[in-house]
């Protein structure tokens, strides 16, 4: 930044706190947001869109089938090396590389995030890989919600929720749908709900939302209006569909961490490129459908075209044959979270969200068509269970069962289904719930104790930083130091009441407290016989800088009734921490939590 922005930039924040509250500056902040998340998102759709348009050229369709083999490599190729040349940083998934932010980081999110992913999800979605660009559209907003607050010098509680007014708009421009937008900022991202929040996040939806249509006009992504009425007598097959996405949930997320885990055992990542790369061409080469985000898929089964949405296969099946049209579709749905997942582990940059819609259509039309077809003279909506497919694949995937009611509701004007959508959501996400305790984005972090619920205690201690309650100025003894030593080198010279001993290792022995040497201290005759090893004694406990989270640590206090504990990291004496210095770390965040 320019001397002269500087100068201008503190010239308005003068003006600003002088004439405009704090809350009104928040308003306006949060339709900005909302503003530039909707920008974003167009940007990530359109150049998406374009990319797609060379691939349609008369040159391209008399190889159509060869080249799903080859344009993902060639995607997944451009996007290494951007990331190894140019950017040389790590692109996460951007929903999890949010959450993460926000409960390690103070909500600051680095400013190349905004680029970052709005150059590589479109290059992997348009080249053919099967990601969605909701999470890319979340991580380029959110890194302007953040860095937008950090220009304003907004406080943390502040930047935190103009992420969330971020994610809101990216949600609601990408689908046109306000108040589920808002309903994910809350449940994804475990938003206080409370009238000072509420008000951003619907000022930074409608302003996406506007955006949008400013843009692209009333085009939305999925084309569909409600024909067929919800029939009570038809509960109890979305009973059975509630129970059949919840297991299609459980593998879409078992299959996630599979692969991920596969591609993380190796190191370089030109051969996951490489391996990634032949799996993904060789996946569309055989199951086309698969190419890409998926919405030709879920319109056309929306309208009633499944012969579109499969599209052409390299095999010569009879496609009249419904059975076939089944297996097909089922094959589909078996797929796209294998497909997806191999994308990120090629290296490839794109969200879940949408390829979890995709399945959950097919999975909800299949399931409707083997309704229809065995013979029992029923009949159900193919296209009401279609769109109730992909309520119940969000529910259990991506464990949102609100945002799943209300953005399939919203966007097709599907008010009406709300009993059948409730039916499968809620089964949906209690069965995956008792299987897959966090989703695909928070489970990593809820492993490392990292992650924001709505329990404010527990956040709390999660944003407390352990770096800032470590105490080193402790003098260290050794086991072979006389009591005379440690009388003149320690005691006499420390403020302190406690002395930590290590070896020569720096490994920790234990503990000399004062009390432990007050009864000898003036006894003189003992100062040259008596050593550190024979006075010290275990803690009544050890923290572990590596792998105690603050709620562990928290435990620990509780657990053994110590004033102060030693902390340990990577094996070595590293410090201490005292109860009191943590209740009152613990106590500053909590103020400004609330405040």
């Amino acid at each position: 930044m320019s001397v002269s922005t500087k100068s201008l930039l503190r010239k308005f924040l003068i003006w600003k706190y002088k004439h405009i509250s704090e809350r009104q500056f928040v308003y306006i902040l949060s339709i900005l947001v909302g503003f530039l998340a909707g920008i974003g998102t167009v940007t990530l759709k359109n150049l998406t869109h374009y990319i797609r348009l060379l691939f349609e050229l008369d040159f391209f369709n008399n190889y159509q089938n060869s080249l799903y083999f080859v344009f993902p490599m060639i995607g997944l190729l451009l996007v290494y090396i951007i990331k190894q040349i140019w950017l040389k940083k790590h692109i996460g998934h951007g929903i999890s590389s949010t959450l993460y932010a926000i409960s390690k980081l103070n909500g600051i999110i680095p400013r190349y995030n905004i680029y970052a992913a709005l150059i590589t999800a479109p290059l992997t979605a348009g080249f053919g890989g099967s990601v969605g660009l909701q999470g890319p559209a979340v991580s380029v907003g959110s890194a302007l919600g953040s860095n937008a607050a950090r220009l304003f010098h907004m406080n943390t509680k502040t930047r935190m929720l103009l992420i969330g007014c971020a994610a809101a708009g990216a949600m609601a421009s990408m689908f046109k749908a306000p108040i589920a937008a808002i309903i994910f900022a809350i449940e994804i991202f475990s938003l206080d709900i409370a009238f000072t929040s509420l008000v951003p996040l619907l000022l930074a939806s409608v302003s996406a939302v506007v955006t949008s249509y400013m843009f692209l006009g009333t085009d939305v992504l999925l084309r569909f209006e409600l024909t067929d009425t919800f029939e009570v007598n038809h509960i109890g097959f979305y009973a059975l569909l509630g129970l059949v996405t919840a297991l299609a949930s459980v593998y879409f997320s078992k299959v996630f961490f599979a692969i991920t885990n596969f591609f993380k055992q190796f190191e370089s990542r030109a051969l996951r490129l490489l391996i990634g790369g032949l799996a993904i061409g060789t996946m569309l080469y055989f199951i086309p459908p698969l190419y890409g985000e998926g919405y030709g898929i879920m319109n056309n089964l929306l309208k009633g075209d499944h012969i579109t949405a499969i599209g052409t296969t390299p095999f010569n099946l009879d496609l009249s044959n419904i059975w076939i049209v089944i297996a097909l579709l089922l094959g589909i749905g078996v797929f796209k979270a294998i497909a997806m997942t191999t994308t990120f582990g090629a290296g490839g940059v794109g969200g879940v969200f949408i390829p979890t819609l995709v399945m959950g259509s097919v999975l909800g039309n299949a399931f409707a068509k083997i309704i229809n077809n065995i013979g029992l003279d029923f009949h159900v909506s193919e296209s009401n269970f279609t769109l109730i497919g992909m309520t119940g694949l969000m529910a259990g995937v991506l464990h949102a069962p609100l945002t799943a009611i209300f953005l399939i509701a919203e966007i097709t004007g599907g008010y009406e289904l709300f009993v059948p959508l409730m039916i499968v959501a809620a089964t949906s996400f209690a069965i995956t719930k008792y299987y897959v305790s966090h989703s695909i984005y928070t489970l990593k972090l809820a492993e490392r104790g990292e992650l924001m619920t709505h329990d404010k205690d527990q956040n709390v201690l999660m944003v407390l930083d352990i770096d800032k309650v470590i105490e080193t100025n402790f003098i260290i003894l050794k086991p072979d130091m006389k009591l005379g030593d440690i009388l003149k080198t320690a005691v006499a010279k420390s403020s302190r009441n406690h002395f930590p001993v290590v070896n020569d290792n720096h490994e920790f022995l234990g503990v000399i407290r004062l009390d432990d040497v007050r009864h000898i201290m003036f006894d003189t005759d003992l100062y040259d016989t008596v050593d550190a090893s024979s006075l010290m004694h275990a803690d009544a406990g050890i923290i572990d800088y590596n792998d105690d989270s603050m709620n562990d640590i928290m435990t620990k206090f509780k657990t053994s009734g110590a004033w102060n504990l030693p902390v340990v990291k990577d094996g070595k004496y590293y410090g201490y921490i005292s109860k009191s210095k943590l209740l009152t770390a613990y106590r500053q965040q909590l103020i400004n939590f609330t405040k």
